[in-house]
């Protein structure tokens, strides 16, 4: 066997198979990840690119031949290689009908495997090879980003050409929009990832407390200050420091951010002495400083300081586009949570998420996808939304509902055209009162 380097993901929860096949993929120089359940092989297939997943089919919770079909429909041009202990018609079937490449039965020798693993590597020779799909899925993830929107690829383009220097980054938008979440992406994707990343909520620490908790304290500073104390900057040494709601910051902790800022250096409450850092500072908010600075509320020198370089985080109703994708990721996140299962939704259901305004943003869509995963079986649908979002979506077209929300939507106008006479309205509809009642209630 050739000199390799793809990567490897193998799923089993035997750690003996884990361990034995690691040994020999190792030996012919691949690349190899191990997960014992297939939780933990779809997070790494989100974090990591993947040339050949090999997975057996039976474990607990989530079956392997969900996790196939999983790998099938998310990265179509995935070879997958199954190694399984108990063969049976309908599982090699499954199996087929989703593309494995090669189906081994343990026990199998080292050259069964090596002949499996070199015929399932090899259909990355072609145009449609894994990679080209490992690319596609880079597009519409970065780091913990997920979209494929304009104004999200704008982003990361910003991100893309800072990542890798210390420059002050002031980072804009609607509260939910995951302004952290960007923070996250430029140290993590960039060469400081292995320094500290310390995430500050300036609206979450008292104001009397922020100060000492953003730069540390000495013994004596203060009451209850018994010993002296690193503080926030100090433990970002080296890093980079998150500044969440830096409008929240008082008047004595803005002059302090300032001295940071022009001298590289911090001075803990009650020291005399500065101590040198090095630390690049990224601030958000939801708050309009400039009208802050207006008010006298906000320091206009600072302001200019922090935003070195801007990044605006559009809202959610800005790039419904990305509503797919982040819909995606909550549901295959709450639904092997709390399903233990890969929870699907109806097209009818992302067509209203689509046509709602999301004022709580990203924040709000992942709790209604929470909901409604809880609410469902196996498949989210429009009924398992939230009546108050469907409330204010015009639904004068019916093609983007479910029969039953067409039937009730026709039950509520019979209704009010007889000025809610129940018996009436039942008469009109060809329904008793009784199943008239049960469909208002459901």
């Amino acid at each position: 066997m050739q000199l390799k380097k793809e990567n490897i993901l193998i799923v089993d929860d035997d750690v003996n198979i884990l361990e034995l096949l690691q040994r020999h993929l190792q030996s012919w120089n691949f690349h190899t990840y191990r997960a014992v359940s297939v939780k933990e092989a779809v997070q790494i297939l989100r974090d990591t690119t993947i040339d050949l997943l090999i997975t057996d089919l039976k474990m607990p919770e989530i079956d392997g031949t969900e996790l196939i079909k999983f790998v099938s429909e998310h990265y179509p041009n995935l070879p997958k290689l199954v190694v399984t202990g108990y063969p049976s018609v309908q599982d090699s079937l499954v199996a087929i009908k989703s593309g494995v490449v090669d189906y081994l039965t343990k026990p199998f020798t080292k050259e069964e495997l090596q002949h499996a693993v070199d015929r399932s590597i090899g259909i990355k020779t072609g145009v449609n090879s894994a990679f080209a799909k490992a690319e596609t899925h880079r597009d519409t993830a970065y780091g913990e980003i997920i979209g494929q929107s304009d104004k999200l690829n704008d982003v990361i383009q910003i991100i893309e050409r800072v990542k890798n220097n210390k420059a002050t980054i002031f980072i804009k938008g609607e509260s939910g929009t995951g302004k952290e979440l960007v923070a996250r992406a430029i140290h993590y994707q960039g060469k400081f990832s292995r320094a500290p990343f310390i995430a500050v909520n300036c609206g979450g620490i008292p104001e009397n407390l922020l100060e000492s908790e953003l730069f540390g304290y000495t013994k004596g500073a203060f009451t209850g200050a018994d010993k002296n104390r690193e503080g926030f900057f100090q433990a970002a040494n080296g890093g980079t420091i998150f500044l969440d709601e830096i409008g929240n910051a008082s008047t004595a902790v803005q002059s302090r951010l300032l001295r940071v800022l022009q001298e590289k250096e911090v001075i803990k409450v009650g020291a005399q002495k500065a101590e040198k850092i090095d630390v690049r500072i990224i601030a958000a908010t939801n708050s309009d400083l400039k009208n802050m600075i207006k008010n006298d509320a906000f320091r206009e020198d600072l302001y200019y300081r922090l935003t070195v370089v801007e990044i605006e985080v559009a809202p959610l109703r800005e790039r419904k586009e990305d509503i797919p994708l982040l819909t995606e990721k909550f549901l295959f996140k709450y639904g092997v949570e709390f399903k233990d299962r890969f929870i699907k939704i109806t097209p009818e259901a992302i067509n209203i998420l689509q046509r709602y305004d999301w004022p709580g943003n990203i924040r709000e869509l992942e709790n209604v996808i929470l909901r409604a995963v809880i609410m469902c079986d196996k498949t989210v649908d429009v009924e398992h939304l939230p009546k108050a979002l469907k409330m204010t979506i015009d639904f004068s077209d019916h093609s983007l509902l479910s029969l039953k929300e067409v039937e009730k939507k026709h039950i509520l106008k019979v209704l009010n055209a007889t000025n809610n006479n129940k018996t009436k309205a039942a008469e009109i509809l060809g329904i008793d009162r009784k199943t008239l009642r049960s469909k208002l209630e459901s």
